[in-house]
Parts: structure tokens; C-alpha cells; sequence
């Protein structure tokens, strides 16, 4: 691995101790003293922030147990002066920070809708290729509210905080060593928090040591047949810690100090040097090299390692519609063919036969078959829609995959389990293996009744993927957040919620102070999978 030679990157080589640096950097950057990112990558940030906030109030809309348990608890613990609290999705009243990220982070991540990334930079070397989401910008505004700041700091933050954990996923891989990936986000949000909260390096540096030190989860929230409530609040609970922790060094406990050369650290325990961190950290200030420029977008509810299969069978219901005539029955086999870690994660034996959300958006078979019974009930109803364009961006908005397409009925549904039964699910070796993470390289093969096999061809960057050209990102993303939105809010108020969120620079501290007071309209039409 290598460091920038770039003078738009902070550089914090493996001999330095980086915890200190990054507390620096972030210092340095949120400040305005350092750092001056393309337009680009400030209105890709806004978009992901927009894209979190959506998901996370239709999840309280639908009463979803993780954000309504842990929204309910925030609530519990008000304090006497805005200035000591933020607020939660849906209230104007001011709760203690951590209690505030924590609920909100917990309702962005339950629908698993938001942004991605893979931890792939091959320019510098740096391809560890862990994963992560973009689940932490509660943080961001929390800090904003509590100090009264205003949106061009807010999204400064936000970026920020995308970019110390996604360099980060860059050097280290988490899930190697059965780490959860959410760690690299905790280390980020006390940087940002801290920052914001007008903290040391130093200060900074022991949060950051405290959340390494005492608060490391393993990824056994993440295996088992039907998962709980715990994967999908991981990043919030660790987020809550990094806030707490960055609490107690600001009132002057002193944690651990260069928590990356540490020896008895995680990062020195699973990766031996002889006194050096076991990566050098690149951080960009400004320019158009972020991590946040290589982040994805999913669009809709699946899990993004199989956003390429679902891109493949976009391409061939799209150019052969005639396979979705007779209800499915036209339809004698599906192919998969993947790469790892896409293959050992939702192609699990556990998950060919999900009974919980949780479970069913993450498995492969389920999430293929469900956009396909959506395709032959279109057909069914003559509302399918082939769109000429190249990625078919018509067909994405038609067969969007939303919440009631993973609720009790849904799973359990009879058309769906027919086509579930037709699907193999194949690691593709070699030769897939070797093209992640740059992509997403999955190729599908359907086979009608006739014999006849219709070829997908590998997809390498389906829409969505930081590396896709030929999809219309903006116009799909918008029928997502109407598609969402309208469950969070209301169909009558979702414009006025899409204008609330963008623009975000551009607000004064009083709108970022009511960023997130919305009107929910809570739903009773969604029940969830138990």
C-alpha cells in the first residue's frame, strides 16, 4: 500500500500515530481551515444524507421494532437546553446526542436502502474492499443542532465523516476477521462529533481510542438463519458509543492513546507489524477524489451484492418480455452466477427459505424472485413497460422493490416461492472473484420452457454503482424518494419533505435546527414479517 502524493490529501503515513492525525484532519477540514471539495462531491453527499433520511422515516412509519423501540427511548432522555441535545426524526424536542444518533441511525439503516460502499481504491493500492453504509450523518447534525451551526458545515461534516471511514474500509478489512464493518464508522463519527464539538486532537484521539478499545462488535449479530433486530441497529449503537465517548474525553477522561500502533489493539492483533499501524491513511480535503464519489446507491430494498443480478434480469425481462406470459410458467430455470463475498453472504442455504425481513434482503433467491413476480404480475395486469433506454431506467422505477415487498404476506407469497424453487445460485470462482470489488460482476441465465436460454452476460457496475454511466441516477432516486416518502409522510407532503432535505448548504442554522421535525403519518397497512 501507498500514501497520496496528491496536495489534495492529508497523508497520516502507518509510523504516525493516525488516531491523533485524523482528529486533526477533521479539525482542520469541518473549520474551513483546510480543504476545498468540486461541487460534485458536495451534492453527492447531500444526496446520500436525502437517500438516509427518506428511508429512515418510512421505517418509523411502518412501526418497524428496532427505530420505534429505540426512537421511544430517546425520547425518554430530554435535557434542559438546546444546546445540550438534538433532536430525533419526527420531534422538535431536544434529547441527549447520543441518544438522538442512535435512534435515527437505527431507523436509516432498517430498511438496509442506503448507500454502500466497498472499500476500493486501486490507485493508491488500497483495496481491503470492507463495506460500509452511509448510516452515520445523524452525527453530523446532531453536533450542528447542539452547537447552532449551519448547512455548509453540516455537509462539510457529512463528507467528513464518509471519508475517514471509507479510506478506512480501504486499508482494513473488518470482516476478515469477523469484525463488524461498523467500526470504521464509530471511529469517524467521534472524529466528526468532536470536531464539531469543538474538541482537541488530543480529546479526539482518546474518543477514538475508548470506542476501539472498549466497544468492538463481532459480526455474529450478522450470521445465524433469521436475523435480529441487532443487525440492523449495529451501526447505530456504535454510533451512539462514539458520541458517548467523545463526551467523556471532552469532559477530560483520557483513553487510549495511538490506538492504531497500539499492540494489544484489534488492528495490530489481527494484522502483526513491528510497531507500525498495518496501513498508511490517505484523506482527501479537496478536489474530486473522495470516498464518497465511490459510494452506491441502492434503488430500493436488496441488499446492493445483488444489485447485480438484478440489473441482469432488468436487461432480459426488458428485451424479452414475452418470458413473463402464462404467470411465470414460461419460466423453467434461473441461473446465478456471483462472486464472493456476494455468494457466502446472501446465498447462505439458511436464506433459501427466509421467514424475516432481515433475512429475506439478504438472500439472493428471495430478492431475484420477488422483482420477477412483480415483472409477471405487470405483465398479468398489461401495465409492463419495456423502456428503451440503456439501463432501462423505466423498468427499475416499475419493479422497485419497497417495504411490502419483504412484509408477512410477501414473503409467504405463492408465486414467489414457485419462482424461488426455479433459482440456482452458483459462485462464479475465479474469474468473478477477481473483478470485485471494482464492480459488482454477476452474470444470470434464464431458461423458458422451451429450452431456449436468454444470457444476461456479466453485469459489472448496474445502476446505482458509483462506476454505472448509462443510468439516469438523479431520476431514478427521485421515484425511490417519492416511493418512500410517501410512507414516511404522506403522499400530499413529500415534495415538501424532498425540498426540506436538498439544498442543504444553503440553510441557515434555525433549518438545520428542524431538519428532521416532520410530520410522520404512521402506517397501519404494513405488517412486518415476524
Amino acid at each position: 500500500m501507498a500514501i497520496s502524493s496528491s496536495p489534495n490529501f492529508v497523508n497520516l503515513p502507518r509510523h504516525s500515530n493516525q488516531a491523533l492525525g485524523i482528529g486533526q484532519y477533521a479539525i482542520d477540514f469541518i473549520s474551513g481551515k483546510i480543504g476545498k471539495p468540486d461541487v460534485a462531491v458536495l451534492e453527492r453527499t447531500e444526496l446520500f444524507h436525502a437517500d438516509a433520511v427518506i428511508c429512515g422515516l418510512s421505517a418509523l412509519a411502518c412501526r418497524t421494532n428496532s427505530p420505534t423501540i429505540l426512537r421511544a427511548e430517546a425520547l425518554e432522555y430530554g435535557v434542559a437546553r438546546p444546546d445540550q441535545g438534538a433532536c430525533v426524526f419526527g420531534s422538535a424536542q431536544r434529547v441527549q446526542p447520543e441518544k438522538a444518533v442512535l435512534a435515527n441511525g437505527a431507523a436509516v439503516r432498517e430498511w438496509d436502502s442506503n448507500g454502500t460502499n466497498f472499500g476500493y481504491n486501486p490507485t493508491l493500492g488500497h483495496t481491503a474492499g470492507e463495506f460500509g453504509h452511509n448510516d452515520f450523518y445523524g452525527v453530523a447534525v446532531a453536533a450542528c443542532q447542539q452547537r447552532g451551526l449551519d448547512g455548509k458545515t453540516a455537509v462539510r461534516a457529512m463528507l467528513c465523516l464518509d471519508e475517514i471511514r471509507g479510506r478506512l474500509a480501504e486499508v482494513f478489512s473488518l470482516k476478515t476477521f469477523k469484525i463488524d464493518h461498523v467500526v470504521h464508522g464509530a471511529i469517524a463519527s467521534a472524529a466528526v462529533y468532536g470536531a464539531l464539538m469543538g474538541a482537541t486532537a488530543a480529546q479526539i484521539e482518546s474518543a477514538i481510542g475508548m470506542v476501539v478499545a472498549h466497544y468492538i462488535p463481532w459480526r455474529a449479530i450478522r450470521a445465524g438463519k433469521q436475523l435480529s433486530d441487532s443487525k440492523g441497529a449495529s451501526a447505530a449503537i456504535s454510533t451512539e458509543v462514539a458520541v458517548l465517548s467523545m463526551k467523556r474525553a471532552l469532559r477530560g477522561f483520557v483513553g487510549p492513546k495511538d490506538i492504531f500502533r497500539n499492540p494489544e489493539s484489534l488492528f495490530r492483533q489481527f494484522m502483526k507489524t513491528n510497531g507500525d499501524s498495518p496501513f498508511d491513511l490517505a484523506l482527501a480535503h479537496s478536489g474530486g477524489d473522495w470516498a464518497v464519489m465511490g459510494m452506491h446507491f441502492k434503488l430500493g430494498l436488496y441488499e446492493h451484492q445483488s444489485a447485480g443480478a438484478l440489473q441482469g434480469l432488468i436487461n432480459l425481462i426488458n428485451d424479452n418480455p414475452g418470458l413473463l406470459a402464462g404467470g411465470g410458467s414460461k419460466i423453467k430455470g434461473i441461473r446465478i452466477k456471483a462472486y464472493e463475498p456476494a455468494f457466502g453472504i446472501i446465498g447462505d442455504p439458511a436464506k433459501r427459505d427466509p421467514h424475516t425481513r432481515q433475512s429475506a434482503d439478504h438472500s439472493m433467491v428471495y430478492i431475484v424472485s420477488t422483482m420477477l413476480r412483480k415483472a409477471v404480475e405487470a405483465a398479468a395486469a398489461g401495465s409492463f413497460k419495456p423502456d428503451t433506454m440503456a439501463s432501462h431506467d423505466g423498468v427499475w422505477k416499475q419493479l422497485m422493490l419497497s417495504p411490502f415487498d419483504y412484509d408477512g404476506k410477501a414473503i409467504a407469497h405463492t408465486l414467489t416461492r414457485s419462482l424461488m424453487a426455479k433459482v440456482s445460485f452458483e459462485h462464479g470462482g475465479a474469474e468473478y472473484d477477481a473483478k470485485y470489488p471494482d464492480g459488482i460482476p454477476t452474470s444470470l441465465v434464464i431458461t423458458d420452457d422451451a429450452g431456449k436460454s436468454y444470457d444476461s452476460t456479466m453485469v459489472m457496475y448496474p445502476a446505482g454503482h458509483a462506476r454505472n454511466t448509462t443510468a439516469d441516477l438523479k431520476g431514478i432516486l427521485q421515484h425511490k424518494f417519492r416511493l418512500l416518502g410517501a410512507l414516511g409522510v404522506g403522499e400530499g407532503a413529500v415534495d415538501g419533505l424532498v425540498a426540506k432535505l436538498s439544498g442543504l448548504e444553503k440553510k441557515g442554522a434555525a433549518e438545520v435546527a428542524a431538519l428532521y421535525d416532520v410530520a410522520i403519518k404512521e402506517r397501519a397497512d404494513f405488517v412486518d414479517a415476524a
